[in-house]
C-alpha cells in the first residue's frame, strides 16, 4: 500500500497540514488550524500544524501523533492500515472517516 495512505485510508499527500509542513507555509497552517479547531471543537494553533504523514517517520500533528483513536488502534494491533482488520466494516472509529470520504474506503481496498 502507498506509504502516504493513512491508517484510516485518507491520502496524506492531499492533506493540507502535510502540504503546509513541506512548503513551510504559515498562512496555510493558520487556515488548517482554524478549520480543524471548528471541526473538533478544540483550539488548534498554527504552530501545531506540522505533519509529514501518519504512517511515515517524522513530525506529526498532536492529533495524528497521539490523539487519533484510529491510528492508536492500528499501531497497537500491528496493522499496516485498517484494511488489515477483520472488523473494518463494523468499526465505529474508522466508519466516521469512511462515511465522510468514500475515497478513503477505496484507498484501503486497493492492493
Amino acid at each position: 500500500m502507498k506509504q502516504l495512505i493513512g491508517y484510516c485510508g485518507l491520502d496524506c499527500e492531499k492533506c493540507e497540514a502535510r502540504i503546509a509542513t513541506l512548503n513551510d507555509d504559515d498562512s496555510l497552517r493558520a487556515k488548517v488550524a482554524k478549520v480543524w479547531s471548528e471541526l473538533n471543537g478544540i483550539e488548534i494553533t498554527p504552530e501545531m500544524i506540522n505533519c509529514v504523514g501518519c504512517r511515515t517517520d517524522g513530525v506529526k500533528t498532536v492529533y495524528c501523533g497521539s490523539l487519533c483513536e484510529i491510528r492508536k488502534c492500528a499501531v497497537g494491533r500491528g496493522y499496516e492500515t485498517c484494511s488489515d482488520c477483520s472488523e473494518i466494516d463494523c468499526c465505529k472509529k474508522v466508519s466516521v472517516v469512511i462515511g465522510n470520504n468514500p475515497e478513503a474506503k477505496n484507498n484501503l481496498t486497493k492492493s
